[in-house]
């Protein structure tokens, strides 16, 4: 049978793992866009958890090799919510390229109906005269922009990068609103 210490602190230590795991995956996506700031502040939590989580479980691994495996799953399962919870918190400013052949004026003027800058240009692709849009927006705006895009131009051909740095982000006048916001009331 399973001593209940042992088996409380495996769990402590899946727990922990998650969330040093977790972190760390969004502190690397927050480095990578350069926001050295909240990378710092992520960087101390995750080194401070990691460092309680590894010198318990290296003090009592010669007598409790159960331990290991709560480490592992706690680091696999770390991963998978730290992705998850960085979806969800959506950093980041994004260029969207919107590259259509027949809806480029139409398409800009329903987003900028709705408050969102969109820049457009007029060129020449394989098959003739397209307009590209070039956007600028936060992550959390892709949501709503190209659910709207794609429904005035299903055939439109579309990129989306990491803007990483940027002299200003023109944000939109109104933004659409989404989850629980939507049927808030108000005014």
């Amino acid at each position: 049978m399973f001593d209940p210490h042992i088996l409380l602190t495996g769990v402590i230590i899946f727990v922990a793992r998650i969330c040093d795991v977790s972190i760390g995956t969004i502190r690397t996506i927050v480095t990578v866009q350069g926001r050295t700031a909240i990378a710092f502040c992520l960087a101390i939590f995750e080194i401070s958890i990691w460092l309680t989580v590894v010198s318990t479980v290296i003090t009592q691994i010669k007598d409790q090799p159960l331990l290991v495996a709560f480490y592992a799953f706690g680091y696999a399962t770390g991963n998978v919510v730290g992705i998850m919870v960085e979806r969800k918190l959506a950093f980041g400013t994004m260029i969207l390229r919107i590259i259509t052949r027949t809806a480029g004026p139409e398409i800009a003027a329903h987003l900028r109906e709705k408050g969102q800058p969109v820049t457009i240009f007029h060129g020449e692709g394989m098959r003739g005269p397209v307009n590209e849009l070039y956007i600028a927006c936060r992550r959390r705006e892709l949501k709503w922009i190209l659910p709207e895009v794609q429904r005035l131009d299903p055939r439109l051909f579309y990129v989306i990068e990491q803007a990483r740095d940027m002299s200003k982000v023109l944000k939109p006048v109104s933004t659409a609103l989404g989850g629980w916001r939507a049927t808030d009331k108000r005014k």
